[in-house]
């Protein structure tokens, strides 16, 4: 499996960091917001310049005067992506001037002894080209200048990047590992312990984690590899009603956190051993049993059980109670903080994943239909019985199955689910959700 150089943009809040990093990405994955604070963790991915591959690393701006906890901690995630980087990218907002910080950290930068393009943004017509003298007390003889906005000089960028990069390795072409990854969206409301969980998985910090509400903003993509396996752990903003956020840039992760769920190939509920499940919970669970994606729930903070008075199977019965329309997920107990069975979720995702990728052959379908009818004849809403000739599987993730019969007349929804607890049990569809379509014939 080769190893991609990285490439890591560093800059002050609002010059531009995660617009350039969508534009070399070319997809728009790190999200882009007026408001200084947007990225806090490292966004990865892989970037290409004709045949060179790279890890591009978009990092969280370094704000002057700002001593917060958080703050400091994206200074220092910051910091460590650039010493262990290829190539670094200084970039500098073209529209006001050099401050006293940004010459600190360039300084910083030219520590590591990395190669350095220092880069002038926002530039955003030629004749706004701006006056780079005071740009030159960095001591860097070439400004490129940029307009990422306006995709602006950005070819030329790429060009020195490319030139810039060590020489590639004498191997053999090899796909990188992210385009077979296992896509897992890690979900759930506010400090449930999502970026701690992830941590866990990795082995390592890698993931701001705070007490303070909201530190996770942005999506963060993981890329993990077990027992020869591939994962990509999607770390997302705490869901929550937007009338209880205030920030904008809270409200826009919380938009990615829903469109994670769409992309992912399985999903991770987090719950919180100390208030679960919520309504907010209930919602989440929704939205993931909607997206027909494949579902696990991974209860969180296990460590805090008094063991003797707290009964698994009860706990169990006690958030299927609230959460009945996803009972086909399989419930782990975890503990991000001592990683108590947090290895237990790549398991469940896999076991999940090939459940709903499953197909059925139509002769067994229907040889199984035909005596299950007999007993438990399907029943439409008005309570009519319907009359089912023949069922065939048309897809998968999740599976759907279409009934073809003398009526479209919907299921009966008690009957639905009843149906769906038995195809799961007959056929080994755990962990996903099924769908049925009625087809007249």
């Amino acid at each position: 499996m080769k190893k991609l150089p990285r490439v890591v943009i560093v800059g002050y809040p609002n010059t531009g960091k995660s617009t350039l990093f969508n534009r070399l990405l070319g997809q728009r994955k790190a999200l882009v917001h007026s408001l200084p604070g947007m990225t806090r963790d490292l966004i990865t991915g892989v970037a290409r310049v004709e045949e060179r591959e790279f890890l591009l690393v978009d990092t969280g701006g370094f704000a002057d005067g700002q001593v917060d906890p958080i703050s400091a901690k994206v200074r220092a995630k910051a910091l460590e992506a650039a010493r262990t980087a290829d190539l670094l990218i200084f970039l500098l907002d073209g529209k006001r001037p050099l401050s006293a910080g940004e010459e600190e950290l360039f300084l910083e930068l030219k520590k590591y002894n990395r190669p350095l393009l220092a880069v002038v943004n926002k530039i955003d017509t030629p004749e706004a080209e701006p006056d780079l003298s005071e740009y030159y007390r960095l001591g860097v003889k070439d400004f490129i200048t940029i307009s990422a906005e306006h995709k602006l000089n950005l070819e030329y960028l790429k060009e020195k990047i490319r030139e810039m990069l060590p020489p590639a390795p004498d191997q053999g072409p090899e796909p990188e590992p992210a385009a077979r990854a296992l896509k897992i969206a890690i979900v759930g409301r506010i400090n449930v312990g999502k970026s701690s969980l992830v941590n866990r998985l990795c082995g390592e910090e890698r993931l701001l984690v705070s007490e303070i509400p909201g530190t996770t903003r942005d999506s963060v993509d993981t890329l993990i590899i077990r027992n020869k396996k591939a994962y990509c752990l999607v770390d997302t903003a705490g869901i929550r009603k937007f009338s209880g956020t205030r920030d904008s840039r809270e409200k826009a992760g919380i938009i990615r956190a829903q469109r994670n769920i769409e992309e992912a190939d399985v999903i991770c509920l987090v719950l919180d051993l100390q208030e679960f499940p919520t309504r907010q919970d209930a919602h989440i669970a929704g939205l993931a049993h909607k997206s027909g994606k494949p579902l696990l729930i991974a209860l969180n903070k296990w460590d805090l059980a008094e063991k003797q008075k707290v009964n698994p199977l009860e706990v169990r019965n006690h958030v299927f109670s609230r959460l009945n329309f996803v009972d086909y997920a399989p419930l782990v107990f975890v503990s991000a903080l001592t990683g108590q069975r947090v290895m237990k979720i790549l398991d469940l995702a896999e076991e999940v994943y090939a459940s709903a990728s499953r197909k059925v052959d139509t002769s067994d379908l229907n040889k199984f239909w035909e005596k299950f009818s007999r007993e438990y004849p399907p029943r439409t809403r008005d309570g009519a019985t319907l009359k089912i000739k023949y069922i065939v599987q048309k897809g998968i993730r999740p599976p759907v199955f279409v009934l073809f019969g003398h009526s479209r007349a919907p299921l009966l929804p008690a009957y639905e689910k009843f149906l769906a607890d038995v195809f799961r049990r007959q056929f080994g569809f755990s962990g996903t959700p099924l769908r049925f379509i009625l087809r007249k014939s």
